[in-house]
C-alpha cells in the first residue's frame, strides 16, 4: 500500500520539478521525497498561556513523525485568546476563528498535499476548528491537546482565570480592596496551559479523547511536563500506524462515538460551547446529530464530577486522579460508553481502556452513581415561544431548576456590564442580553463578564440570564444562551421589554415569556431589523454565511 499517496503528486512526479527544487531547498533529500509527508498544524502564538508553547509541542510531534521515519513539516495558523478578548469588541472574533483555523488547516494540507495530518492546539475554538479540518480532509490524523494550566494561588487560596473574572465582580460590589484584586489577578495564571476548570478547552479536549481522535491521557495531561512531551512524541510516532493502516477521520467518528463524546462531557459538567461545535463537528462528518440528541444524552446521564467553574477541582486534580482514561473506564465499567469504536491507537475505546489503570481509590472528584450530583445532566435543551429552535442551559443543580422573574433588558454585552455595575440588576430579575447572536453580535461572543460580575456581586442565586450570544465554559449560575431565533433575524427575545415576566423550567425544559400571541404580534409589527454591526471584513463576511446556533453556526452550509 503507498504511504504516500498524496505527496507523492510533488515529490515522485517528473513534471514537478520546481516543487522538487523547493523541497531540496529546505534540506529533504532524494531518499527523503520518497517518504510520507505529515503536516503539524500548531496554533502556537506568544500572546496567550493557552498557546505560547504549542509551537515547542509541534517540534515534539515532529520528532515522533521523524522517529517513524515520516516527514513532519510543521506549520502554523490563527488563535484568539477568549481569556483576552472577553468583555471587549475582539471577543466577536473568537467563534468565527473556529472557521479560519478549519479552513486554514484544510487549505494547507490539501494544497501542500501532505498525507496526514498532526494538530496541536491550545485554546477553545482551536480543537474543534482542528479537528472539522482532520474531518473534510478524512486523512490519517491525530489530535494533540496543549493540556491544563497549573492552578495560581493567592492568600493560600487555589486560582484559576475564572477567580480573576469573580474578583472584578467583588471589586464592583465593594467586597474586595484593591490589593487583593491586584494579587488575584496576578497569581491567577502562573503560565503555559488552558483555563484549569471543565471549561470549553478542558472540555472539548476530553470529548474529542473520548470521540477517538487523541491518544490516551492526551486531555488530562497537564501543559507543562515530560508526559505532555511524550504525549506528542507518541502522537507524531502514531501517524505510522494510521498511514499504513489507513485508518481516517471518517473510520473513527461515528453515531457511537460521538455518543461517547458527549456522554463524557455531560458526566464530567462540560461547557455549553460543545453543543455548538459538536453540532458542527456532526456536520462536517455527515452525520445526523442534533440539539435533541444532547437532550437524551444529558436525560441519561448523571452529572459526577466536582470541577469548576460548579465545583471545587481543576483539571490538575482530576489527573492526579487516574486523568480521563480513568473516568472513561468508570464509564464502560458502567455501560455508559461504546467500548467498540474505533480510536487513532488503532485499538477499539474498551481495548485501550483494558490495559489502563482505574480511578485512585478513595478520589472525591467524580462522585459515585449512586450519590451523584444531579442524577441527570446538566446540559439542558429549552424550547418554548422564547426558543422555537432551541436555547441551550447550564444546570446543575445548585443554581435551583426552576427561575421566573421580570425582564431586564439590554441591547449589548457592553450595556448589560454597565448596568450591572451600577448596581441596575436587582434580585429575581431576569437579566436579557440580545442582538448579540452569530449574525447580531456579530460572532456570537462570550457573555463571562456579566455573569461574572452577577457572581461576584453575590446574586448568582438570585438572577438568571438569558441571551442569544453565548457562555464561555467558565461560566456558572442559571443562565441560558443560545437562545434561537437570534434577536437580529426577528426572535421574540428581540420583543422584549423591561418587567416581562420570563419563566425558566430546567425540568420540563421549557423557557418561555408571559405575553399574549396578540400582544407578541402588535410588538412584531413595529420592530425593525437594525442594519448588522460590521459592513466590512471577516465579521461581515461571516455575519452573511454562518448559520444559526441551533445548526452549530457552521459557514459552509450552503
Amino acid at each position: 500500500m503507498e504511504l504516500n499517496k498524496y505527496s507523492k503528486n510533488v515529490t515522485q512526479d517528473p513534471t514537478q520539478p520546481a516543487a522538487q527544487a523547493m523541497l531540496y531547498a529546505i534540506g529533504l533529500t532524494e531518499e527523503d521525497l520518497k517518504k510520507p509527508f505529515i503536516g503539524i498544524g500548531s496554533t502556537g502564538y506568544e500572546g496567550n498561556p493557552c498557546n505560547m508553547h504549542l509551537n515547542d509541542l509541534a517540534l515534539e510531534v515532529k520528532k515522533g513523525t521523524n522517529d517513524a521515519g515520516l516527514i513532519g513539516l510543521v506549520f502554523n495558523t490563527i488563535g484568539v485568546s477568549d481569556g483576552i478578548s472577553m468583555g471587549t469588541y475582539g471577543m466577536r472574533y473568537s467563534l468565527p476563528s473556529r472557521d479560519i483555523i478549519a479552513d486554514s488547516m484544510e487549505t494547507v494540507v490539501q494544497a501542500m498535499n501532505y498525507d496526514g495530518l498532526v494538530t496541536v492546539v491550545g485554546c477553545d475554538k482551536n480543537m474543534p476548528g482542528a479537528l472539522m479540518a482532520m474531518i473534510r480532509l478524512n486523512r490519517p490524523s491525530v489530535l494533540v491537546y496543549g493540556g491544563t494550566i497549573a492552578s495560581g494561588c493567592f492568600k493560600d487560596k487555589k486560582l484559576d482565570i475564572v477567580s480573576a473574572f469573580e474578583a472584578w465582580g467583588e471589586k464592583v460590589a465593594g467586597t474586595m480592596n484593591e490589593k487583593d484584586y491586584k494579587g488575584v489577578i496576578q497569581n491567577a495564571c502562573p503560565g503555559a496551559g488552558a483555563c484549569g476548570g471543565m471549561y470549553t478547552a478542558n472540555t472539548m479536549a476530553s470529548a474529542i479523547e473520548a470521540l477517538g481522535m487523541a491518544m490516551p491521557y492526551n486531555s488530562s495531561n497537564p501543559a507543562i511536563g515530560k508526559p505532555k512531551q511524550k504525549d506528542a512524541i507518541d502522537s507524531g510516532r502514531a501517524l505510522e500506524h494510521l498511514l499504513k493502516k489507513d485508518i481516517k477521520p471518517s473510520d473513527i467518528i461515528s453515531r457511537k462515538s460521538l455518543e461517547n463524546a458527549v456522554r463524557l462531557l455531560t458526566l464530567l459538567g462540560g461547557s455549553t460551547n460543545a453543543v455548538l461545535h459538536f453540532l458542527a463537528i456532526a456536520k462536517a462528518a455527515e452525520i445526523e446529530f442534533t440539539l435533541d440528541d444532547f437532550q437524551k444524552i444529558s436525560d441519561s446521564t448523571p452529572f459526577l464530577a466536582d470541577l469548576k467553574p460548579s465545583g471545587k477541582y481543576l483539571m490538575e486534580d482530576l489527573h492526579r486522579a487516574g486523568g480521563t482514561p480513568a473516568v472513561m473506564k468508570f464509564m464502560l465499567e458502567n455501560g455508559m460508553l461504546h467500548g467498540d469504536c474505533l480510536t487513532v491507537t488503532g485499538k477499539t475505546v474498551a481495548e485501550n481502556l483494558s490495559e489502563l489503570p482505574a480511578l485512585q481509590e478513595g478520589q472525591q472528584i467524580i462522585k459515585p452513581l449512586n450519590a451523584p450530583i444531579k442524577e441527570t445532566g446538566h446540559l439542558r435543551i429549552l424550547y418554548g415561544n422564547l426558543a422555537e429552535k432551541g436555547a441551550v442551559a447550564k444546570i446543575t443543580g445548585k443554581e435551583g431548576l426552576y427561575f421566573s422573574g421580570p425582564a431586564k433588558v439590554y441591547n449589548d454585552e457592553f450595556k448589560a456590564n454597565k448596568g450591572i455595575g451600577k448596581g441596575e440588576v436587582k434580585k429575581g430579575d431576569v437579566v436579557v442580553i440580545r442582538y448579540e447572536g452569530p449574525k447580531g453580535g456579530p460572532g456570537m461572543p462570550e457573555m463571562l463578564k456579566p455573569t461574572s460580575a452577577i457572581m461576584g456581586a453575590g446574586l448568582g442565586k438570585e438572577v438568571a440570564l438569558i441571551t442569544d450570544g453565548r457562555f464561555s465554559g467558565g461560566t456558572h449560575g442559571f443562565v441560558v444562551g443560545h437562545v434561537c431565533p437570534e434577536a437580529q433575524e426577528g426572535g421574540l427575545i428581540g420583543l422584549l421589554e423591561d418587567g416581562d415576566i420570563i419563566a425558566i423550567d430546567a425540568e420540563k425544559n421549557q423557557i418561555s415569556v408571559d405575553l399574549t400571541q396578540d400582544e407578541i404580534d402588535k410588538r412584531r409589527a413595529t420592530w425593525v431589523q437594525p442594519p448588522l454591526k460590521v459592513r466590512k471584513g471577516s465579521l461581515y463576511k461571516y455575519a452573511n454565511t454562518v448559520s444559526e446556533a441551533s445548526q452549530g453556526c457552521v459557514t459552509d452550509q450552503f
